[in-house]
């Protein structure tokens, strides 16, 4: 699941959201903590964007997000499947480490591996410190919104340090691009009410996510940073 417009255009990808805010800290200065976008984008090639060379696909609005932030030349993700990619991403380990090596739940011993499946974890434990959670000290408050695809409902967002969760579950696929989200095994969850006919999920979940930015977690109050009264950081992860 992923495309993010945030203001910019629709980008095609599978996104993940983190916008982060100001804090106040010690004597009675106000330390600025930047803020923060970052886009987790499942199954792009290095060379899929302009950015990096591509002839082939037009990506502007990623292009200037580039020039405008960091590019990491020499990175590779942590696996080639998208839940321990993730896994890593959110606790900063290997997924080796975290014995959660395969998308989840995977597909067994079929009768055509090379090799056989060791045994490995199929969520990410709650005794693992997340991004979210490594946060929270300095007084952030977090959403995930979009794919999460992580463990059940026991090891959902809310549940890993975030405070809000929009359309995150064990599934790594959306049932339906269009509202309300259903297919034949499964459904996007949350998302049945507050919709209506020929909804997109890209917009529905973009719609969500810069809410949340813009207006810190459902209080109605615009991120105008040094007048708030606390720090915040919104956070979104948007999969399609």
């Amino acid at each position: 699941m992923n495309i993010a417009r945030i203001t910019l255009n629709r980008l095609t990808a599978r996104v993940m959201v983190l916008a982060m805010g100001l804090t106040a800290i010690g004597h009675a200065a106000e330390v600025e903590r930047p803020n923060i976008v970052f886009f987790l984008i499942d199954d792009l090639g290095w060379a899929d964007v302009g950015c990096f060379g591509s002839k082939f696909y037009q990506t502007p609005n990623i292009d200037r997000l580039a020039q405008q932030g960091m590019r990491f030349t020499q990175a590779y993700a942590a696996c080639a499947v998208c839940s321990p990619t993730r896994a890593s991403i959110m606790t900063g380990n290997y997924p080796a480490r975290l014995h959660l090596t395969d998308w989840i739940p995977g597909t067994g011993d079929a009768p055509t591996n090379a090799l056989r499946i060791p045994d490995w974890r199929k969520y990410l434990p709650l005794e693992e410190v997340t991004i979210a959670e490594a946060l929270k000290p300095a007084g952030y408050v977090c959403a995930s919104i979009g794919k999460w695809h992580l463990g059940g409902p026991e090891y959902n967002p809310e549940h890993q340090g975030f405070d809000l969760n929009v359309a995150g579950g064990d599934i790594g696929h959306p049932a339906s691009y269009f509202w309300p989200y259903e297919g034949k095994t499964h459904t996007v969850p949350g998302l049945k009410t507050g919709g209506q006919e020929g909804e997109y999920l890209t917009d529905r979940l973009t719609d969500a996510a810069e809410r949340f930015i813009e207006f810190d977690c459902g209080t109605g109050q615009p991120l105008d940073w040094p007048s708030c009264a606390r720090p915040r950081l919104a956070a979104a992860t948007m999969s399609l």
